[in-house]
């Protein structure tokens, strides 16, 4: 069997690649900054807080939630969510690394 693209690089470097794609549309960059607005779990408030189709929103919500930024509790017949902050310490860790190094360098 083939190696895939992603064969080739660490759990990190593909953890990472995996989050920041999840993050690369502004629907879903709105729904992580509604979240922590709010600061609770909220069901249906946000496809009124979104000026997107309900359908759309539960897709962006699905792909954040893929990338383990958004985690969902069932809540009789609606799904609430609220940030996943285990996820969001490894971009900070991550982050951090990146700041540290580029403080130490003396680049062009």
């Amino acid at each position: 069997m083939g190696v895939t693209k992603t064969d080739h690089f660490t759990d990190e470097q593909n953890r990472i690649a995996t989050i920041a794609k999840a993050l690369g549309h502004p629907a879903r960059v709105a729904i992580i900054e509604y979240l922590l607005k709010v600061n609770a779990c909220i069901c249906g408030d946000i496809v009124d807080a979104l000026p997107l189709a309900q359908a759309t929103v539960s897709q962006h919500l699905k792909e954040l939630k893929n990338a383990g930024l958004i985690k969902g509790n069932i809540e009789g017949t609606a799904i609430c969510y609220c940030i996943d902050e285990k996820t969001f310490e490894i971009l900070k860790d991550y982050f951090s690394k990146i700041i540290l190094t580029v403080a130490e360098q003396k680049c062009c």
